[in-house]
């Protein structure tokens, strides 16, 4: 749109109706609706190693019961202060010490877990209680009592990820906490996995949640789905070889607010070009390489991070076989048919 011409009779306008809380959309149009999208929100990534030394002063700081979770948030760096990693969601790592319990709490964000180091603390998600691997995907469904501890003698680090700004957004946080640090087990571990992790369902089982029933996806068992999958060579320009964690139940996105993603990339892999509204968070779990976005180029190792901002081109490169995990809003998106992609020249 073309700027509206200033002259001293509108101006002297625009400020008599801004007394009454008022605005001439003509002044505002063009921030309002966008050619393109526009966002603050900015490449960038995040080295592992440099967030785990900084984990472990914050281990010597605080305890895991002082912070309630003892976690660095990933501001992006065009959001800073806003505890965002898009516009739409944030992003943390969290460790858990020997020793550590993280009290019990639930509250109306939706959040995911994704292992990053260690083996064998737990998480309890409604009453049942999983050990946590490298690589594990793990939900934590909106409004249900969840506490992680850690038994083992190494800490543990994952990934959080949750729509804490969409809840932000439509002003419904809800939050409380627990009179006990860890719930009452009331679930055998493997409990939700054994019941709809096998393409069979309870058949006289009616849920409201449109979260997935299975709160733990082994890593184990995704791996081996990129494995079988990459026997037929049917590898995409744009991902690689690129598969959505599923609710059972309905075939949608595992989570109604935040989509996920795992993605294998052969050795010698270099994508066509990308481009989504959706902005996503990547976190690499196996394999090096470089991912180009825009005209930034950052190179990549095993549990690094980066954001890929809404609308940017992006294409990975694969120095040997890699997988990486990603999430973002997509789902909201996809519903509210506001999702567009480009797959560029492929």
């Amino acid at each position: 749109m073309e700027a509206v011409t200033k002259t001293p009779e509108r101006e002297a306008f625009y400020k008599k109706i801004d007394g009454e809380n008022l605005t001439a959309l003509w002044t505002v149009m063009g921030d309002l609706i966008t050619p393109e999208p526009r966002s603050a929100c900015r490449p960038h990534l995040w080295k592992f190693e440099i967030i785990r030394d900084y984990m472990t002063d914050a281990g010597k700081l605080i305890t895991a019961k002082e912070a309630e979770r003892r976690v660095l948030v990933l501001e992006n760096p065009g959001l800073r202060g806003q505890s965002r990693i898009t516009t739409s969601l944030y992003a943390g790592v969290q460790m858990v010490v020997p020793g550590d319990v993280a009290p019990a709490h639930r509250h109306s964000q939706s959040a995911l877990r994704f292992v990053l180091e260690g083996k064998g603390a737990h998480t309890a998600v409604d009453g049942e209680r999983t050990a946590m691997e490298q690589g594990d995907f793990i939900i934590t469904p909106s409004m249900t009592w969840h506490d992680h501890s850690n038994e083992t003698s190494e800490p543990m680090f994952w990934l959080d990820g949750l729509d804490i700004p969409l809840v932000q957004f439509f002003d419904c946080s809800f939050a409380e906490g627990s009179n006990e640090d860890q719930q009452k087990i009331t679930k055998p571990s493997g409990d939700s996995f054994a019941r709809y992790g096998h393409n069979l369902l309870p058949v006289d089982v009616k849920r409201s949640s449109k979260t997935s029933p299975i709160f733990s996806y082994p890593y184990a068992h995704t791996r081996e789905a990129l494995e079988k999958a990459k026997t037929r060579e049917e590898w995409d320009a744009c991902h690689g070889l690129k598969l959505k964690f599923s609710n059972p139940e309905t075939g949608d996105f595992a989570m109604p607010t935040i989509g996920t993603f795992i993605q294998l990339l052969p050795k010698s892999f270099t994508s066509a070009r990308y481009r989504s509204t959706d902005a996503t968070v990547f976190c690499p779990i196996e394999g090096h390489g470089r991912t180009r976005i825009g005209d930034a180029t950052f190179e990549w190792g095993p549990r690094d991070l980066f954001v890929v901002p809404s609308w940017r081109w992006v294409t990975h490169e694969a120095d040997m076989d890699a997988v990486l995990f990603s999430f973002s809003d997509r789902p909201v998106q996809q519903k509210l048919d506001l999702f567009r992609e480009d797959r560029g020249n492929a």
